[in-house]
């Protein structure tokens, strides 16, 4: 059972971020295929009913932010369009607030819409290309062609960008490998720009969901699977961290590391989390 402190903050969350693979579901290398994990749609359901702001924040740009929610949706989740987020929606913002309009994308629709219907200027990664800022995301057809183009933007002045860096995403049966640290690793070796990530753990995707929700980082409760991802995220931005082992994060996971890397709430999964919750507003 949790502490009073930490029962205290989970009360007074005013807004929840809930990671998506390993969390809520789990899917095949694409996304697709998606299942609920116990109690995932019985919490996303509590915390509307509650009033409390909530969206779904995951790294994966397989798809865009409202073709994910109508997959949610079709499996039982009772999830709005804008409760999605990707980081296509927190690289909105932070290109926004540097002054990057002209993006080169490494990835596929999942990121080139947002980003137009952002008013961005999406260029493809094609010899000649010329951009202010690279993007990388999910991009298995990432070819040399593309990786010349990127380095030569870059070369060019382009700043480079990483929707995610964590090498691993929690699928049915195991974990699959992310291709953005790959892409983005190959464009730092050869080029040595420093690299910025706009998706999670980074500040500018926790800032993006506080900024949705209304409210500032400190008010929200992140939950997650990835020891790499939604924990540091939440500490960075000084929110309640809660971590579920239904992913990436089994046993023994946040062994070892420092203290200010572990969550101030761990459980089995959702379900566990939703007991609490709802024991928490029963007696209120």
């Amino acid at each position: 059972m949790p502490d009073l402190d930490t029962l205290a903050r989970l009360r007074d969350a005013r807004g929840y971020v809930f990671d998506l693979d390993g969390t809520l579901v789990l899917g095949d290398r694409r996304n697709h295929g998606l299942r609920p994990l116990p109690g995932a749609v019985e919490i996303i359901s509590w915390v509307a009913a509650s009033g409390r702001p909530f969206v779904v924040f995951t790294n994966g740009t397989t798809r865009t932010p409202a073709q994910l929610a109508r997959a949610l949706r079709e499996i039982g989740f009772g999830l709005p369009d804008e409760a999605m987020m990707t980081p296509a929606s927190s690289a909105v913002r932070a290109l926004a607030r540097r002054g990057r309009r002209r993006v080169m994308v490494l990835g596929g629709a999942g990121l080139t819409e947002p980003l137009r219907e952002a008013g961005f200027e999406v260029v493809p990664p094609m010899a000649g290309a010329v951009a202010d800022a690279v993007l990388a995301g999910w991009f298995p057809e990432f070819t040399m062609p593309a990786l010349e183009a990127a380095c030569h933007a870059v070369w060019g002045g382009a700043e480079l960008y990483s929707c995610s860096q964590t090498p691993f995403f929690a699928v049915d049966g195991g974990r699959a490998l992310g291709t953005s640290r790959a892409i983005s690793a190959m464009i730092r070796s050869l080029t040595g720009c420093r690299l910025q990530v706009v998706g999670k753990p980074s500040i500018d995707a926790l800032r993006s969901a506080a900024d949705r929700l209304g409210t500032s980082p400190a008010r929200l409760a992140v939950i997650g699977d990835d020891p790499q991802l939604e924990v540091p995220m939440a500490h960075r931005g000084r929110a309640l961290a809660i971590a579920v082992d239904t992913g990436l994060g089994g046993p023994g996971a946040y062994d070892g590391l420092p203290a200010s890397r572990h969550p101030h709430l761990r459980m089995r999964g959702v379900d566990e989390l939703l007991a609490i919750l709802s024991g928490e507003r029963s007696a209120q």
